[in-house]
Order: C-alpha cells, then sequence, then structure tokens
C-alpha cells in the first residue's frame, strides 16, 4: 500500500464502524449518508486486503486485523484532534461533549449527584455516560477512547496512565439497629469475629479486612457476597449480616434505613481513590476542566 496516496479520512470511518459495528450508526456518527460509508468501507477493504467488518446477523463484526488497527487509528485521532485544538480555550457553557466515565455502584452515589448538580449551572450541555467498573483497571477501553475517564481504587498502573488524587475514605461496620450481638452499642474484635458477614468484593480475591485478619492469623465468617455495594446496604438492614462498608456509603444509608455503625475494632487506615485517564490526554481543555470539577466534588 503506498501511504502517499491514503485518504486519511477513511480512517475516521474506519473509526467509527468499528466503535458502531454497523453502517448506519456510523453515517449517523459522521453526520455521513449509508451509501459514502459503505463506499469508503469498500475502499478501505480493497487498500488494506482485508475485509475488516463482517456481517454476523445484524452486527458487523471485526476482523483480527480491523481489531489490531482499531486503537492504533484511535490513539492517531485522538492526537491529531488535540494538536489541531491546542490553544483553544473551553467554553463550558457552549459545550455539548459527552463524556464516557467508569465508575463502581458506591462512587456513583457518592460522586455523581454533587458533580451533576456543579456542572449542571456551568455547562448545562454536556453529557455523562456512566459504566460499571471491574475490579482491575480497565486499560483497554481508556487507550481505545471507549471510557474518558475512570473513578476508583488502584494500586500499580503503567505510565501511560494519569492519576489524580480525589477523595481518601475510611471504613465502618453497618448492622440492624436491633443486631442481637450489638445491642449494648460495643464492638470489640471478639465481637466482630463472631458476627455473620457480609462481603463486598468487588471482583478481588481478598480485601483490607480480611488480608488485616489474615495477619493476625484470624478470620471472619462469610456468608454473603455481593459486588454491590448498595445492595448490601439494604441486604444488611433486613437480615442479622453485617457488613463493612466506606464511611461516606455507610452514613448515608444509615439516615434511610434502621442501620447502626461502629468504628472498626482495629486500625486499618484510609484507601485512596483516584481519576485516573490517558496522560497524552493532559492537553484536552474539556476534559481536564471535568477533572477539576471532580476532584471540587470531594473537596
Amino acid at each position: 500500500m503506498n501511504f502517499s496516496n491514503f485518504d486519511l479520512n477513511l480512517l475516521r470511518v474506519l473509526d467509527a464502524l468499528l466503535r458502531e459495528q454497523n453502517v448506519s450508526r456510523a453515517a449517523e456518527r459522521l453526520s455521513l449518508s449509508q451509501p459514502a460509508v459503505s463506499n469508503a468501507l469498500g475502499r478501505l477493504r480493497e487498500l488494506l486486503g482485508d475485509p475488516l467488518l463482517v456481517r454476523v446477523g445484524r452486527r458487523m463484526q471485526p476482523t483480527p486485523r480491523a481489531l489490531a488497527l482499531e486503537a492504533p487509528i484511535r490513539s492517531a485521532l485522538r492526537q491529531l484532534e488535540q494538536s489541531l485544538s491546542a490553544g483553544e480555550t473551553f467554553e463550558p457553557g457552549e459545550s455539548r461533549q459527552r463524556f464516557c466515565i467508569a465508575v463502581t455502584d458506591y462512587v456513583e452515589l457518592v460522586c455523581m449527584p454533587r458533580l451533576l448538580e456543579r456542572i449542571s449551572h456551568k455547562a448545562p450541555g454536556i453529557g455523562i455516560d456512566i459504566r460499571h467498573l471491574s475490579p482491575s483497571l480497565p486499560m483497554e477501553a481508556l487507550d481505545k477512547g471507549e471510557l474518558d475517564l475512570v473513578l476508583g481504587r488502584f494500586d500499580e498502573m503503567p505510565a501511560r496512565f494519569a492519576r489524580h488524587h480525589w477523595m481518601s475514605e475510611t471504613l465502618k461496620l453497618a448492622v440492624h439497629r436491633d443486631h442481637p450481638l450489638l445491642r449494648q452499642g460495643n464492638l470489640d474484635l471478639d465481637t466482630f469475629l463472631r458476627l455473620r458477614h457480609l462481603w463486598v468484593h468487588g471482583g478481588q480475591t481478598r480485601g483490607m479486612v480480611d488480608q488485616w485478619l489474615g495477619e493476625q492469623g484470624l478470620s471472619r465468617q462469610i456468608l454473603y457476597t455481593t459486588p454491590n455495594y448498595l445492595q448490601a446496604a439494604h441486604i444488611v438492614a433486613g437480615s442479622e449480616l453485617a457488613a463493612v462498608l466506606p464511611t461516606a456509603l455507610a452514613r448515608h444509608f444509615a439516615t434511610l434505613l434502621p442501620l447502626q455503625l461502629f468504628d472498626l475494632p482495629f486500625t486499618l487506615g484510609p484507601f485512596h481513590l483516584e481519576v485516573v485517564s490517558l496522560a497524552q490526554r493532559q492537553r484536552d481543555a474539556a476534559l481536564q476542566w471535568l477533572i477539576e470539577e471532580i476532584v471540587a466534588v470531594a473537596g
């Protein structure tokens, strides 16, 4: 293939087709006609010597060759966009951008209502799409541009990602207000170990509490596990199970449900939540503005 004769506009079409996996939706995304996108796909197939997308039912399934091109093409288009827009000012009040953010249900509850209230006056046209956050950093989705930001708790991550501290959080034990083991209102380690526990695992094999207990040669009885923090609070309120929950979440539900909260009978220290994005997008004025607004929400 002679790259000097390659129409770079075709890369935008391929990017849209890989995102939508549908010719009509790709045409709508690009503000082009369906025949124009179909014609561009034909040219791409001829130039690259590969079908790129093949029809499977109502979807267009990418070939291995197309999947290998997806991340590099998306990255190149993003860098071109950022370079061309460098120096431009971002006007929140006039923006109609949509941002895609991955969070847990807990973070969505404690962050998004305050964020929406904050930006509704400054940037009423901005939209936010929330995706469920898996236990590990969704690096591929960030690389491909499927996600703009991730908000959660992570350990090590590659240097191509930028991280901003958002909030430090502690843990509380939540039980039903009339729990038979805690009617006296005292929680010591022995009572903690006698409780029957619910654990919000988030896909982890071991959390902070069980790691500390294991280091002491101790363990607790976990009878129920769930990936959902919000469901955990309701289950605890309707049973004799106990759950260790983030403090902000526990306090929120203690005002709504028949729960009582206790400090843990051992010291774990805080855990830290961060806003994560691609480092190469630090010149993206709109994205950096949103990060600043998220950080300010926790202040």
